[in-house]
């Protein structure tokens, strides 16, 4: 069983990416574009808006997997920067200041830095 699940390991891992990337690239898409539909729409080049721009990019490109090492990169970047200056301010606890999606979302995409991009990816398929 444990075989069967460890060569499995890669795929599961293109997977990952492309899940984490569609649901980040929604938080850009909510911020920029208003869909999902939201009542906040952030003023064109405030943090806020910049934040949408690299979640719609750096979502775009993970689910896609071009360029993952540097989206990914950036988007764990912009992950913690959101916990330290949004969420952590108004408590000490994740689960009390709504910052625990930022941290996962952050060493995910750290992980995803050192991992790579998997199989099924455009950029495996350029390495070929």
């Amino acid at each position: 069983m444990q075989t069967t699940l460890t060569s499995w390991a890669p795929q599961v891992l293109s997977i990952t990416r492309c899940v984490a990337g569609l649901i980040f690239m929604a938080h850009g898409t909510q911020k920029l574009l208003g869909f999902p539909a939201t009542e906040r729409m952030p003023e064109a080049f405030s943090m806020l808006w910049t934040a949408g721009v690299i979640e719609l990019v750096c979502g775009a490109l993970l689910v896609i997997g071009l360029l993952t090492r540097p989206a990914a990169f950036l988007a764990s970047g912009l992950m913690a920067s959101a916990y330290w200056i949004a969420h952590a301010p108004r408590d000490v606890f994740p689960a009390n200041n709504g910052g625990d999606a930022a941290i996962l979302y952050c060493f995910l995409f750290l992980y995803l830095v050192f991992a790579g991009p998997g199989p099924w990816s455009i950029d495996a398929a350029r390495k070929r």
